[in-house]
């Protein structure tokens, strides 16, 4: 664990936003709902790239988007997953820490709806907006959230 890496040392508060947990893996909730679904797999241990990840993380993270892709597919709808694991914002720092996570963006060719409210995935069929704006209200993420939990954290067969 690194002190200074704020990925290392998750608050209590934070990790009530865990949707679901595996041996070597966090699932967060993203804050920003840009993409409705989308989350922010981390790491536990502290590791700067994914060619440093061991067989066992590899294969644990393989099982993980099964099951993610499953939960958007059958909670959601989604017909694809844009995943990425960029990083660019710890090099903005001038002493750069980064910690290995990725990024899934579920997306719809349909609206999704969530409480009576609707969402629309307006650039289906083209990469994602990096720096869109949260699309839920808070009431829809907090049913998202226990939708997907309760998905993620059922056995799968």
């Amino acid at each position: 664990m690194t002190k200074e890496c704020c990925w290392c040392n998750f608050t209590n508060e934070e990790k009530q936003s865990i949707l679901f947990e595996s041996t070597y893996w966090y699932v967060f909730l993203a804050d920003n709902q840009d993409y409705i679904g989308r989350c922010v797999i981390v790491l536990k241990r502290h590791c700067i790239n994914l060619s440093d990840l061991n067989l066992s993380e590899w294969i644990e993270l393989k099982e993980l988007i099964n099951r993610l892709e499953k939960c958007f597919e059958k909670i959601l709808g989604a017909e694809l997953c844009n995943w990425s694991c960029l990083m660019n914002d710890f090099y903005k720092s001038a002493t750069p820490n980064p910690h290995l996570h990725l990024h899934a963006r579920p997306r719809y060719r349909n609206a999704i709806t969530i409480n009576g409210s609707s969402y629309a995935d307006t650039e289906f069929g083209h990469h994602y907006q990096p720096k869109k704006e949260t699309l839920l209200t808070d009431d829809n993420r907090k049913t998202l959230f226990e939708m997907m939990k309760k998905f993620l954290n059922q056995e799968q067969k």
